[in-house]
């Protein structure tokens, strides 16, 4: 028998309504403002009560009878022990207040970072940095995965995060006045079924689809055809990976020969101009710029880089660049040159021109709105102000006391003791993981709370079984999108598992400060008072909430479309005196003194190109002659739901897809829908191939969030997660990012047997209950 009200729910890919039989959950049905729901919803029944769950606490055997520190190298492969909340719990209050007291908060690392829930209040990071802040403090991360690079830069040159993250100019604004979109990287229809914190409505390719009507002329560089939807037109201009600096470069050399750059925008709104341009012209290293010396790089014709950039001059056009591209060896430059582009073509702050960071990164990134405050969980401040890159975890766990340079300082890593991860797995984002396995095994203790048996979860040494969003209530929202949707419980939590507030609670307790942890409310209490706060933050904007009840009862709030478009810059080109950056200038620095002074040879003082550690015109292309793209998939949002659903679905003999020329693969004996070791010096993988004329030839794509599962430790990934293949170094010394996409493999057939992939079952080894102690 279905469930009698249908009550709404939300995820990062989309709002809807959960369909409840007898208590279980059994399917969806999306949210009906949605005009484009995504596929990956229909894998949320599967995975809730699927085979992967952690169901009970659990603790490695090594760890509990060998003590905290001992067998760490058995982490991945141990048995674990199931045992009782309370025991779990004992335990590791213990291990907390021991670190503290022998070794000090700086030896706790508080790992968190992922997607875990579109709750506003069930969000795990949140979670656990309230205790660690409430515990003394921890070693946290700073920046972000995705974007580190340009969130390191973007301030010194441009001021703001604002292109990077939100507001861009809006979809309507482009629509009624851009006539062309240089698009680096695409806008990759599958990025735009994903939203942090949940949408109510996909709007990213409706807008797309719209601007393809109003003949706005879409150029796409990419390496893959279908980074922007084929059926959109867009020329596609195929690159080689990790060149885009050199082109662009070789674009403003056009500009600037042609006399076609805006000299008066240059002088008015940006420092810096002539060391850019004399780096540009060749005069500070006798290489000048030109379309031809770009060629030679980036693989782009010279004639349709002259063609491209005096079209750009000819016309209102958007600069867009992918977040894909900044993960990579001197992701900076990309980004930075963008913005010297934009800047020669003079049309920052005009309605429909500059340039825009996210187009076609999440799914409602230039979506027109009003700007509102989120509802959200107090974390309170740190008494630890110790943080490291978001990318460095590896190298912190495995170089305790070495020192790095970040940003314009330097530190030392500390010696990290104990690691608590909620809310994420680094077995997916993190680059070379046969390095991340050593780093794991270093720490004394490792603490996850978890719904699945990711890897993170197997190299942990406590695992606490964790709801999932439809185990609880909560409030689903994101920055851009218009919707506040009341997630309503729908099904009671699978086996023990609990919610990462009650974990925490709990451990506040047994640590002297539960009160202060959960200020006396629970959960309907809490989501009551952060929804009554953003009520009143959102007053003065003119945003109106109803109550709470009626709210709850309707399942969810609406915000109207704004008056009018939005366009990034356009006070600051009105009055740049009134209106400054917040810059060192006040302008658009093409030139820093900031970063120039910090002395970086990976990254000086204005754009340019350094050759990347790993790209096809390396040396190294001559032993690993293709290029790996590990992109976002389109059958899920990172690691997750690949267990279930799309994800499961497109596998091939239960191994992750990847595509590549069908060239390549001639030279190679590699059939489609063949099984093929993926290899280079830092380890291999097996994948399915599939052959497809959409990627450049030279390049393969290989999506990241394939659960790892090696055949043994340290051994090929059975199942395919690029990162076993991929560098961990950072982009530079200014923001130490990840370098994902400067990677280059070599593939050969496989025709022998293989063990099937067991990494969505679970944990196979014995869970046996804890004998009762006498």
């Amino acid at each position: 028998m279905a469930n009698s009200a249908r009550r709404p729910h939300s995820a990062h890919w989309g709002a809807f309504y959960p369909v409840v039989e007898n208590g279980k959950f059994v399917g969806v049905e999306p949210f009906p403002s949605d005009p484009a729901p995504s596929p990956i919803l229909n894998a949320m029944p599967e995975m809730v009560d699927g085979r992967a769950r952690v169901r009970q606490p659990a603790i490695r055997r090594g760890w509990m009878e060998n003590g905290r520190g001992r067998a760490t190298d058995k982490r991945g492969a141990d048995e674990y022990v199931l045992v009782s909340w309370a025991d779990a719990l004992d335990l590791l209050s213990q291990e907390l207040l021991r670190v503290r007291e022998t070794c000090g908060n700086e030896a706790i690392f508080a790992g968190s970072y992922g997607w875990c829930s579109a709750g506003r209040f069930h969000h795990a990071k949140s979670h656990l940095q309230r205790f660690m802040n409430l515990f003394g403090g921890a070693v946290g991360q700073i920046n972000s995965y995705s974007f580190a690079a340009a969130q390191a830069l973007l301030p010194h040159v441009i001021g703001t995060l604002d292109p990077l993250t939100g507001p861009l100019s809006s979809y309507d604004g482009i629509l009624e006045n851009t006539r062309m979109m240089v698009m680096f990287g695409g806008a990759p229809a599958k990025n735009m079924q994903v939203e942090s914190g949940g949408a109510g409505e996909h709007m990213g390719s409706v807008w797309l689809r719209r601007c393809s009507e109003a003949s706005i002329r879409m150029v796409s560089v990419s390496p893959i055809r279908d980074d922007v939807d084929t059926s959109l037109g867009a020329q596609w201009l195929p690159i080689r990976p990790n060149t885009d600096t050199a082109l662009i470069l070789a674009l403003c050399h056009v500009l600037v020969t042609e006399e076609l750059h805006d000299a008066d925008f240059l002088a008015k709104y940006c420092v810096g101009f002539e060391r850019f341009e004399s780096y540009v012209l060749g005069k500070a290293d006798n290489i000048a710029k030109t379309p031809e010396w770009a060629e030679a790089i980036s693989g782009v014709p010279a004639r349709q880089i002259y063609d491209l950039a005096r079209a750009m001059v000819r016309s209102r056009t958007m600069i867009t660049m992918a977040w894909s591209l900044q993960r990579a060896d001197h992701g900076e430059q990309p980004y930075w040159a963008a913005i010297a582009l934009a800047a020669m073509l003079g049309q920052i702050g005009l309605p429909g021109g500059g340039f825009g960071f996210g187009y076609g990164a999440e799914a409602n990134l230039g979506n027109p709105l009003q700007l509102m405050d989120l509802p959200t969980f107090p974390t309170g401040s740190s008494p630890l102000p110790t943080r490291i890159p978001v990318a460095r975890i590896a190298d912190m766990l495995l170089e305790p006391g070495r020192e790095y340079e970040f940003n314009g300082t330097k530190a030392s890593y500390p010696d990290i003791k104990l690691v608590y991860w909620a809310g994420g797995n680094p077995f997916h984002h993190h680059q070379d993981i046969n390095k991340l396995v050593r780093a794991f095994h270093r720490p004394d203790t490792i603490v996850v709370n978890e719904c699945w048996w990711t890897a993170t979860a197997r190299h942990a040494d406590i695992v606490l079984p964790v709801t999932t969003t439809l185990e609880r209530n909560d409030i689903g929202a994101a920055r851009r999108d218009r919707f506040l949707i009341a997630m309503h419980k729908a099904v009671s939590p699978v086996g023990d598992a609990r919610t990462d507030f009650e974990i925490f609670a709990a451990l506040a307790v047994r640590c002297g400060f539960g009160s202060a942890y959960d200020e006396g409310r629970d959960e309907m209490r809490w989501l009551h008072h952060m929804y009554r706060t953003a009520q009143h933050q959102n007053g003065p904007r003119g945003i109106d909430f109803p109550d709470f009840d009626q709210f709850w009862s309707e399942g969810h709030v609406e915000v109207p479309m704004p008056s009018r478009p939005y366009t990034a810059f356009e006070d600051f080109r009105d009055d740049p005196v009134a209106h400054p950056l917040r810059t060192p200038s006040g302008r658009i620095e093409l030139f820093s003194s900031r970063i120039s002074g910090f002395d970086y040879e990976d990254c000086p003082g204005h754009p340019v190109w350094i050759p990347p550690c790993e790209y096809l015109g390396a040396p190294l292309a001559q032993k690993f002659p293709l290029h790996l793209l590990s992109n976002q998939p389109k059958t899920r949002l990172h690691s997750q739901m690949d267990a279930a659903g799309p994800s499961l679905e497109s596998k091939i003999l239960g191994r992750e897809p990847m595509r590549m020329h069908p060239a390549d693969a001639a030279r190679r004996g590699i059939a489609d829908g063949q099984i093929v070791r993926v290899w280079n010096d830092r380890g291999s993988v097996f994948a399915g191939s599939v052959l497809s004329e959409d990627v450049m030839p030279g390049v393969v794509e290989l999506a990241t969030g394939a659960w790892y599962d090696p055949a043994q430790p340290f051994g090929p990934c059975l199942h395919g997660n690029p990162n076993v293949l991929t560098e961990d170094k950072g982009t530079s010394r200014l923001a130490q990012g990840p370098v994902a996409h400067s990677c280059l493999v070599d593939i050969e057939p496989w025709f022998w047997d293989l063990p099937a992939v067991t990494v969505h079952d679970g944990v196979k080894a014995a869970l046996p209950e804890r004998p009762a102690e006498d």
